[in-house]
């Protein structure tokens, strides 16, 4: 497959079309902030009165680490796929093998948002159709329960009165496993997440122009909720500042206790910035579509930064309100932590009624809908890519006559509705999945950060359509260290195998990468993987930047391993 040419000119037969601006990849990253409906019931339940700032402190980290992205993206203005892509080139020179870790571990954090926003989604309609009824002791089938069972307990009662009303469809499942440290299930949330799934892929199959024109009205519909749900408490005088203080870690995950700032205490706070990265750092999926872009100098930067706007205010304002009304205590509730009542929490902040309420619930479906949607164009956009250079099998490079990389689309697919299994059995499983994804994107950030200077030192020579200034540059390095604390530290919160099930899948790349480059492309890559910093292979053996990228990835390693060592709850 040929690059395009200089003149960016639309998208021949086989090639993804040059059809929107940065409007466009704006309104396709629209859906990242609905990324805070994923885990701002777990974030609460691990950190307590810290949530609000845990929000806040990583919204701030990925806005500065943005702008590295956004230099080096502008260096490829024919490539798709992301950072990842574009960021795997500067490793090209020191490692073969290095380099796919980039494309491999971008692609594995982002792609199980399709699964996990489904499920969500899928809860939030069961919810809707089949609610599970709500009991008091005061109830009276709780009170006729007491009488005909003498010696019952007031819970006891609630709870079996609770299990004789709830729909059947609510406890149905098709079938149901246990397999190491989840559990998979093909119940009915599964069905309706497999449904939603499928009806996003119908959209996307359209290509990029088309998916941009629906995402827009979906993001208006979502964006301007999620704005009214954060604004109006604080002017109805809702928010509650004793909500907000002390500022102290939790004794204990899911307890209201407090704690104090000792090593099981930092150990739950970066537990928190650590989950709380894989949704604030997200819009950088802006820049997945830069070889659609019509003119990719100046919206590349341009897509990133409104982008990074509209999530700096929604991730800080959403979670502030949230806390301010409901409390610990509330935040702790169960269907918050496992995030089915998160939508319903959400509206009746806002009141107004039943048909309010109903209609907010709706739009936070919406805004899954729309976070999947990102997920699924940026996700398949980075295999797509990474077939194209050379990283993954050649069968993912195929487009159809929309410009949509269908193929990737449906290998998307395919690994989704397997995730989807397990993130419907329960909340451990959830959250399993989501701190085993979360790895794969704190090394995708890791490579990334660090690929900034290393582009300036072996390509400097290369004019930017746009250049970050040095010392942003040097934090978003600096970062890339700390966020290695956040996973070596903060993994083991969400489950104790996460960080070491995250290592592997992230190895996976090996074999799958082996395969494309030695036996389907006999050890060599495609000539035009370098097109677009005018080299070829050969160029690749002036190593400028010398033992400083092996010396960075042996420091990250073992920050990683020291963090994981100290910080233990």
């Amino acid at each position: 497959m040929s690059a395009l040419s200089d003149t960016y000119a639309v998208g021949a037969a086989g090639q993804l079309h040059r059809s929107i601006d940065w409007r466009g990849a704006f309104w396709v990253a629209s859906g990242v902030p609905a990324l805070v409906l994923f885990s701002i019931g777990g974030i609460a339940g691990t950190t307590g009165k810290l949530a609000f700032l845990i929000w806040t402190v990583s919204m701030i980290m990925g806005f500065l680490q943005s702008f590295t992205y956004a230099e080096i993206a502008g260096l490829f203005p024919n490539k798709s796929g992301g950072a990842s892509v574009y960021g795997a080139t500067a490793w090209l020179r020191y490692s073969k093998f290095i380099a796919p870790l980039s494309v491999w571990c971008n692609w594995f954090a982002w792609s199980p948002v399709l699964s996990l926003g489904c499920s969500i989604a899928a809860a939030y309609i069961l919810n809707a159709l089949a609610p599970i009824p709500v009991f008091t002791e005061t109830s009276p089938q709780v009170v006729a329960y007491i009488g005909t069972h003498a010696g019952t307990s007031a819970a006891d009662a609630i709870a079996a009165v609770t299990a004789a009303a709830t729909p059947a469809i609510r406890s149905w499942s098709l079938f149901t496993h246990t397999l190491g440290p989840v559990s998979f299930s093909l119940n009915a949330t599964f069905f309706i997440g497999a449904l939603l799934m499928l009806i996003i892929f119908a959209i996307q199959h359209r290509g990029i122009l088309g998916t941009a024109s629906v995402q827009k009205y979906i993001g208006l519909l979502v964006i301007i909720p999620m704005l009214v749900v954060g604004v109006v408490p604080i002017f109805t005088g809702q928010i509650d500042w004793a909500n907000f203080s002390p500022l102290v870690p939790l004794a204990a995950a899911y307890a209201p206790d407090p704690g104090s700032w000792n090593i099981a205490g930092w150990t739950l706070a970066l537990g928190g910035m650590f989950i709380a990265a894989w949704s604030t750092y997200g819009f950088e999926t802006a820049v997945c579509y830069t070889s659609e872009f019509k003119n990719p100098g100046t919206d590349t930067f341009k897509a990133i930064f409104y982008s990074g706007l509209l999530c700096m205010l929604l991730f800080i304002l959403v979670p502030f309100t949230f806390q301010g009304v409901l409390g610990l205590n509330g935040m702790l509730a169960t269907p918050i932590v496992d995030g089915s009542g998160v939508a319903d929490a959400l509206a009746s902040m806002v009141g107004g009624g039943n048909l309010i309420h109903s209609l907010l619930v709706m739009l936070m479906i919406l805004a899954l809908v729309l976070c999947i949607m990102t997920a699924m164009a940026g996700s398949s956009r980075t295999l797509y890519q990474g077939s194209v250079d050379g990283w993954l099998p050649r069968y993912l490079s195929h487009v159809n006559e929309h410009g949509a990389p269908t193929r990737a689309m449906w290998t998307d697919l395919c690994f989704n509705l397997i995730v989807l299994a397990i993130a419907s059995a329960d909340a451990t499983s959830f959250f399993f999945i989501l701190a085993v994804s979360n790895c794969g994107y704190i090394i995708f950030n890791f490579l990334n950060l660090n690929a900034g200077w290393i582009h300036r030192i072996d390509n400097g020579h290369i004019e930017r359509p746009w250049k970050a200034p040095t010392w942003l540059l040097g934090i978003g390095a600096i970062f890339a260290y700390v966020n290695a604390i956040f996973m070596g530290a903060g993994a083991k919160v969400w489950n104790p195998m996460a960080l070491w099930a995250g290592l592997i899948t992230a190895a996976l790349i090996l074999p799958v990468f082996c395969f494309r480059h030695y036996i389907q492309d006999g050890g060599k890559f495609p000539d035009h993987m370098l097109d677009d910093l005018g080299m070829k292979s050969t160029d690749l053996r002036a190593k400028k930047a010398g033992l400083l990228p092996y010396a960075t990835l042996a420091a990250g390693l073992i920050v990683v391993l020291i963090a994981n060592r100290i910080f233990v709850l």
